[in-house]
């Protein structure tokens, strides 16, 4: 199968009943040869979908349908749609991007590609096809039986310190030691690894692409395996496992975009046990047909997963202890759901809905929200950062693709020596200022006295290839801004190359940061010392083709950042 699904000859899309909007837009739409529209279904998938989404109704990007109306909520009736925008207006846009965090296509797309895709969201979106629990079973593929693989670790290498390195435009996983920053193996995944999580054991490596393809790799053998794969979906972003003491291991779950669903997997063999579907009413009352799988994260104090349904504003507390009685809370919180991640208890898991300019904070331990915190535009922590604040105490941090802020929000905590803090909790206690919006990721660790920060949705180069480094221990001092592009000494190019998710390594002594060029142009790891904040190695290959996301397994396995 092709790794676009509504390109996949052997898929037919759903055929729906179009609605008179639908109809004068598909009327009125720019004509396209088959050629192009081929050309723009597959650009869309790999460049679009994850924002706008599979049907154009936006999320954490604009509403992308060639003609919609809506009613505020004074009862006024408000429409708009790219038909009304044209093509001029439309390549403008996609070429230089925009102050709302989209990214300038001018230097990764051609001037014709963009003209295509300036024509193509001015047509009717196709409705790619559904997946089933047989679909699923269909695509299992149980490559190295259990039996059949080793009983302990045949290699010699500090699997703690292993980082999974996501080479994007390849399909590929990149499994680097951390000790000797040496390549260990580069391994087929599905195209544009999303995330890589961990087994609670740190054996087994799951990563998902955005073709919903989820590979399990076995650290355990002399060179890391690939022992099964399955399809969860057509598109898809995230999965994790049973954490909770007694299933460790035992457990997989993937959340797909489309279809809006989740699935359930045996953590051992990906062989498929369950299917529920996540379409329903959003927090406002109104039926949304795509709501979509966000972030997926694992409890350590129950046996629950933490689920979040974007389009929805839906977060849901699933109880994995009996899968054929099924237990789930569903939470009402706010639209657009992202990513999030646990506050430095572990009780309290924080989540970006970032179109409603809001962060929503769960109480695993009581099952209820406690609380939806106001921040500036579009928040987007990644798994975002937990510190002590030297006035406000323990503190949860996130950046933003809409404003030049990183967002301190103050969590709460039963150590009574935190006690004092207690009136700051859930407020934002303060906004550290950057140059600028475009932010994806910041982190930090137990053992550091810095907090990292990137602009890689910046559109300009002397934001996008950098980070900026916070002090701690004085966080009114202006951050050190490092140049990763330059560090990495390869020669400058056209095309940015975006300096872009910060990971430790597993004792809080290195910052790795993936320096993500084109599709031609040679990309890097630069590891700085987060000490001296000087680098330490720059890991470049040929076959490092576009690194983006990294994930050091003992960090991953613990929730620590």
């Amino acid at each position: 199968m092709k790794k676009s699904y509504w390109i996949a000859s052997a898929l037919t899309a759903a055929t729906l009943p179009l609605s008179i909007a639908q109809a004068f837009a598909q009327e009125a739409a720019p004509a396209m040869t088959p050629e192009e529209k081929a050309i723009g279904k597959k650009i869309y998938f790999e460049r679009c979908a994850g924002c706008h989404g599979v049907l154009r109704k936006g999320a954490t990007g604009k509403n992308l349908e060639p003609a919609w109306s809506k009613k505020d909520k004074d009862g006024r009736e408000t429409s708009g749609g790219t038909l009304k925008l044209g093509t001029d207006r439309l390549q403008k846009i996609i070429a230089l991007g925009t102050e709302g965090g989209m990214v300038n296509y001018d230097d990764i797309l051609t001037k014709e590609e963009i003209n295509i895709m300036a024509r193509y969201i001015q047509n009717t979106p196709d409705i790619p096809p559904e997946f089933s629990l047989k679909d699923m079973n269909d695509s299992w593929k149980l490559i190295v039986p259990v039996d059949q693989r080793p009983k302990k670790q045949m290699s010699k290498i500090n699997l703690n310190n292993i980082f999974a390195v996501t080479l994007r435009d390849t399909g590929e996983l990149a499994l680097i030691d951390g000790d000797t920053k040496e390549i260990w193996q580069i391994l087929k995944t599905g195209y544009a690894v999303h995330i890589s999580r961990l087994s609670a054991s740190g054996r087994y490596v799951y990563t998902v692409g955005r073709d919903g393809l989820v590979t399990l790799i076995d650290l355990w053998f002399e060179k890391p395996t690939t022992v099964a794969t399955v399809k969860i979906g057509s598109d898809a972003r995230s999965v994790d496992t049973s954490k909770f003491k007694g299933f460790e291991d035992k457990y997989l779950v993937g959340g797909s975009y489309w279809p809006p669903q989740y699935s359930i997997m045996e953590g051992d063999t990906l062989k498929p046990l369950k299917v529920v579907s996540t379409r329903g009413m959003t927090v406002d009352g109104e039926y949304h047909p795509e709501p979509r799988v966000a972030s997926i994260v694992a409890s350590h104090i129950k046996p629950e997963w933490v689920i979040n349904v974007k389009e929805t504003g839906m977060i849901l507390l699933v109880d994995y202890s009996d899968l054929n009685n099924l237990k789930t809370t569903t939470i009402n919180s706010a639209k657009f759901l992202h990513d999030g991640g646990w506050d430095y208890t572990k009780r309290y898991f924080l989540v970006a809905a970032n179109a409603s300019n809001k962060v929503a904070a769960v109480d695993t331990k009581t099952g209820k929200l406690a609380a939806l915190v106001d921040t500036k535009k579009i928040p987007h922590p990644g798994r975002g950062a937990n510190f002590i604040h030297p006035k406000y105490g323990p503190v949860w941090a996130t950046g933003h693709l809409g404003d030049a802020v990183i967002s301190l929000i103050s969590t709460p905590t039963d150590d009574p020596k935190y006690a004092k803090f207690k009136q700051y909790n859930w407020k934002v206690v303060e906004e550290l200022k950057t140059p600028g919006a475009g932010n994806l990721f910041v982190k930090t660790h137990p053992k550091s006295k810095h907090l990292w920060t990137d602009m890689p949705m910046n559109p300009e180069r002397e934001n996008a290839e950098t980070n900026l480094v916070f002090d701690l221990n004085d966080l009114s001092k202006p951050p050190v801004k490092i140049d990763v592009a330059k560090d990495s000494g390869l020669p400058v190019t056209k095309a940015l190359r975006r300096a872009v998710h910060q990971e430790f390594n597993e004792d809080g002594t290195e910052v790795w940061i993936s320096l993500w060029g084109g599709k031609t142009d040679q990309s890097a790891i630069v590891v700085y010392d987060d000490k001296t904040l000087k680098v330490k190695k720059v890991i470049t290959d040929p076959k490092m083709i576009t690194p983006t996301g990294k994930f050091n397994v003992y960090n991953t396995v613990k929730d620590v950042y």
